[in-house]
């Protein structure tokens, strides 16, 4: 079984230089550095609750939009939330 894509013969004359395979999406140090970025959002987002009275809402609301960010930025800006059709 061979990790190698090839292009077919359908689409743009810009895209046939380059294929985009999950190989060589991001380098190492990009990954290492984006995955330091979320856990700190998360653990953030938990370090946040320990503010928590019920006199003081203002750490859950902390915590929810940290935790959101931790979640949604990974899923929709650097994921692959576009490529549904490429295979």
């Amino acid at each position: 079984m061979s990790s190698k894509i090839t292009a077919s013969s359908q689409g743009s004359s810009a895209q046939e230089g380059t294929i985009q395979t999950p190989q060589n999406e991001n380098k190492l140090g990009t990954s290492v550095l984006l995955f330091v970025i979320m856990i700190a959002l998360f653990l953030g987002a938990v370090y946040s609750l320990s503010f928590l009275t019920l006199d003081n809402p203002w750490p859950m609301a902390v915590c929810i939009g940290l935790f959101a960010l931790a979640f949604w930025i990974p899923q929709s800006i650097l994921g692959r939330s576009d490529s549904a059709g490429e295979h």
